[in-house]
């Protein structure tokens, strides 16, 4: 039998949840509670049940499962209270507004004796897969640096994402994001330092867009860019190995990536570029490397709520593990109070 899931938010994301949710073998939405009392469910099932309250909901002993889709800033409360109540919890991104209020969700949690977790989708991304893919099986040699970037030009949506007190602003949005997956490119690396620029293009009281530098002990480094004025965008995806790069230019994942097949067979010869002579630039003038379409991996996001049904019958680990989070939003943190301080932040310790 499907656990049964009580959706606290009807808004963009809660649809979302909604479609995937109908193609789990593991769960289903029956119940939906949504401040405004007026939008209407029958579309989408008249199976699904409208609560009137969120006390209602948690009230409701046949809902094991609490899917928390609403502004940011009111994850933190009804989490605690759903744990509370008995019910386990799926959060959307970002989980809080910082470390310490997820600290005390994840405490809630343990004391309840009821499992946690948060939506972090974009773990997903056929693009993000891609380039995974491509480090660990080595084809563009040892991981240099990386970039990765979001760009678009119509500015942050006019709604709760542009006030500050409810969580909203680029690095909340997209950052929390960019940062979680970047981790998995290095592996077992802790972060030295980070320096990070946050950017108010559009006078909102919240970030329209960030520029994050971070380099790892290894002294490999990171780059992530958002961006909300862009009317021309860079690619989504460059990364720099010892033997190759490789470009994933957008979410349609046009892209390639090239690869260094032997050595130089010839000495460069100088080209003229604008108003003077290189050598340095010249291109290869020979087979030594090759070009290839990106390869194809498959993705399937609804893996991400099938994973956490089967965490709370203790059949698998969880995918999105606590220690993920916490550090996550540790550097989250540590983002604002670089921008803020307009410094770099180090870290002898590693974070």
């Amino acid at each position: 039998m499907k656990k049964r899931v009580g959706l606290v938010g009807f808004g963009g994301m809660g649809k979302q949840h909604i479609k995937r949710i109908k193609e789990s073998q593991y769960v289903e939405i029956t119940g939906i509670f949504d401040i405004d009392s007026d939008k209407d469910y029958s579309t989408i099932s008249s199976k699904i049940k409208k609560y009137d309250s969120l006390s209602a909901l948690l009230d409701d002993s046949t809902i094991e499962i609490v899917l928390i889709a609403t502004p940011n800033d009111t994850h933190k409360t009804i989490a605690i209270q759903a744990l509370q109540s008995g019910k386990h919890v799926i959060s959307e991104k970002p989980v809080t507004l910082n470390t310490s209020e997820l600290k005390e969700i994840l405490t809630t949690a343990e004391k309840c004796g009821k499992k946690f977790t948060v939506h972090q989708n974009r773990r997903w991304d056929e693009n993000f897969l891609i380039t995974k893919k491509l480090l660990e099986e080595k084809k563009l040699g040892e991981l240099l640096y990386v970039e990765n970037r979001v760009q678009g030009s119509r500015g942050i949506p006019k709604d709760w994402r542009r006030n500050k007190n409810q969580g909203g602003g680029m690095l909340l949005d997209w950052g929390v994001h960019l940062i979680d997956r970047i981790l998995f490119l290095f592996p077992n690396q802790k972060i030295i330092s980070l320096h990070a620029t946050l950017t108010y293009f559009l006078n909102h009281e919240v970030d329209d867009g960030f520029k994050i530098e971070i380099v790892f002990d290894s002294l490999k480094k990171a780059y992530l860019e958002v961006g909300t004025t862009n009317f021309i965008e860079l690619p989504e995806w460059y990364v720099v190995g010892s033997i190759g790069t490789a470009v994933i230019e957008d979410f349609e994942l046009n892209g390639k990536f090239v690869t260094l097949t032997g050595e130089l067979a010839k000495e460069a010869v100088p080209v003229e570029t604008g108003a003077g002579l290189t050598k340095t630039m010249a291109p290869r003038n020979d087979d030594s490397v090759e070009t290839f379409p990106l390869p194809y991996v498959e993705s399937n996001v609804v893996e991400f709520y099938d994973n956490f049904a089967q965490t709370i019958d203790g059949k698998a680990e969880p995918f999105i593990k606590d220690e993920e989070l916490i550090r996550l939003t540790t550097i989250i943190d540590a983002c604002f109070e670089a921008s803020r301080k307009n410094e770099v932040l180090h870290f002898p310790n590693g974070l």
